[in-house]
């Protein structure tokens, strides 16, 4: 079998890219400071990019959290609560930001249907409209959500690299912060 697919990928990812509205990611930034603990959440795979965004927020200087790990400390009013589901209809992530909701945090939501349950919680939502395993979104030839968790993935790094330049965080800070024992 010889079938060439990256031309393909790479299309929808592009095709995906160009529906996001980079106004949703400006709109989200004023809940994400430094003065403010922010706690990530997503299952399976999208639980994959909250970890990546997570480690990147801490790369440029941010006090923030993963659910569901052993050190992730209680949460609090006026805290962010970044939440991923492609659906937006996953139960558990669905429970946890309406108690989050309830707690006073501030809710950014990153899904790909606009209408979800989890966009009606969020105080802002950035759609990235990548296909999910339920079929919403931009259709892909890829499997289940990876079309999903590939852009969520992009948009998540241009929201890290619009937050480093309104701080004036340059890559060798972010550097200072990489692990250095490895």
């Amino acid at each position: 079998m010889n079938e060439k697919v990256l031309p393909d990928i790479m299309n929808e990812i592009n095709t995906v890219m160009g529906l996001v509205d980079e106004t949703q990611l400006e709109n989200a930034m004023p809940l994400i400071t430094k003065d403010k603990r922010i706690f990530v959440i997503g299952a399976g795979r999208s639980g994959f990019q909250a970890k990546g965004f997570a480690m990147r927020l801490m790369h440029i200087g941010y006090t923030d959290y993963v659910m569901g790990e052993t050190i992730t400390p209680s949460i609090a009013k006026g805290d962010t609560w970044v939440a991923i589901s492609g659906s937006g209809t996953t139960k558990g992530i669905v429970a946890d930001t309406e108690a989050a909701k309830k707690l006073g945090l501030n809710i950014i939501a990153l899904t790909s249907d606009k209408s979800s349950p989890l966009a009606q919680l969020a105080d802002k939502v950035i759609v990235v409209p990548g296909a999910t395993k339920t079929g919403a979104g931009v259709k892909s030839i890829q499997l289940l959500s990876t079309l999903f968790d590939q852009t969520v993935h992009i948009t998540l790094d241009a929201l890290t690299l619009k937050l480093a330049h309104r701080d004036d965080t340059s890559n060798q800070d972010a550097l200072n912060e990489h692990v250095n024992v490895e």
